[in-house]
């Protein structure tokens, strides 16, 4: 647990009113701070959110040296641990961290995979991409599971299966933006296996190799989803709600992938408003997800 600090540039309450404000202001595909979430824990998510949001904000879009800007994030989460924090989200993730006992382990992660975006933009192999994804999106869930008062490492682990579920169908629904960004995570060696090369991607060259080797991706990733649905009856109350939204969510949009034909270079597979609004419907419903197979 972090040491009590002295008296903050910032009031607790003003801290956690300013990452209320930052958490509602950013349009997610899955939402983070959603209505169905106890309104005692909406701060603590804000929090959380405020963090996560700034540290990816950092990777992806600041002006700099961004792995000096990361030093500097990271210097600031040990004050928070230290009880010292000064910046308004750090001050209210403070009290979020006392209140329920969180490690350093799954902040710090976060900060590692905005390092390694810095540095590496390919991913030779599936498993070179799947540590990726246990800095940059595992970690998340395992932070809700200790805002819910999970502890467990099965219940991480579950939870581990669902969160590279969503971070690499985000990845699969947005090739071709990574590719403005010269960021390619369908690992190399698939690639290869399937006789397409880097230059037929850089090339936006769409055919029968592409589609083969994208259906296979959705494929895999659906097997991931499954898994991570056994988490789904291990939990209580909301957070099996959204646990179920994430879930549908993600498939969903694997769907709306296989529905252009695995065309991610010319079109960007998303949802449309009566779309997410059935699948909240659908998610508030005692009904058993269905995962299916990709032909």
């Amino acid at each position: 647990m972090i040491a009590e600090g002295p008296a903050k540039a910032y009031s607790l309450a003003k801290a956690y009113a300013y990452c209320q404000r930052l958490a509602t202001s950013h349009y997610e595909n899955f939402t983070v701070a959603s209505w169905l979430l106890p309104r005692a824990l909406r701060p603590h998510v804000h929090a959380v959110y405020a963090y996560c949001r700034g540290v990816d904000d950092l990777g992806d879009e600041a002006e700099g040296d961004r792995l000096a800007l990361l030093d500097d994030w990271e210097a600031e989460l040990r004050r928070c641990f230290d009880g010292d924090a000064q910046q308004p989200a750090f001050v209210a993730l403070q009290e979020t961290i006392r209140r329920f006992d969180i490690p350093p382990e799954p902040f710090l992660r976060l900060i590692e995979a905005n390092r390694m975006d810095q540095r590496v933009n390919r991913y030779r192999t599936f498993t070179d991409l799947q540590a990726y994804c246990q800095n940059s999106a595992n970690p998340v869930g395992h932070l809700v599971l200790y805002l819910f008062g999970y502890r467990d490492e099965e219940r991480q682990r579950l939870s581990d299966s669902t969160c590279t579920a969503l971070q690499l169908t985000n990845f699969w629904q947005d090739v071709r933006r990574d590719l403005g960004k010269g960021r390619i995570y369908i690992p190399l060696e698939e690639m290869e296996r399937f006789g397409y090369g880097e230059e037929d991607l850089l090339a936006a060259r769409f055919d029968g190799r592409l589609r083969a080797l994208m259906a296979f991706q959705v494929r895999r990733t659906r097997e991931l989803f499954r898994s991570g649905l056994e988490l789904i009856p291990r939990v209580r109350g909301r957070l099996r709600l959204d646990l179920r939204l994430f879930s549908l969510g993600g498939l969903a949009v694997l769907d709306a992938i296989e529905n252009i034909g695995y065309d991610v270079l010319n079109r960007r597979p998303k949802l449309s408003r009566a779309r997410k609004a059935l699948l909240a419907l659908r998610g508030l419903l005692p009904l058993p997800i269905s995962v299916r197979e990709t032909k």
